[in-house]
């Protein structure tokens, strides 16, 4: 299973109609952790305790 096909729908927050909104929360919901592939190349983006976003390759 792949990331892509579990994209939740964009969010309605008021945005630039070009822009997709997702909260990351949906993105992880696991709670911890997403691999996310761009490319060939897989990145990792996880939420801190603090409630910060960090995205690593």
């Amino acid at each position: 299973m792949s990331l892509m096909q579990n994209l939740p729908r964009p969010g309605s927050v008021d945005r630039a109609a070009d822009t997709d909104t997702y909260d990351a929360r949906d993105l992880i919901r696991n709670g911890h952790k997403a691999d996310i592939v761009l490319d060939g190349q897989t990145y990792t983006l996880r939420i801190t305790r603090a409630g910060k976003l960090i995205l690593t390759k």
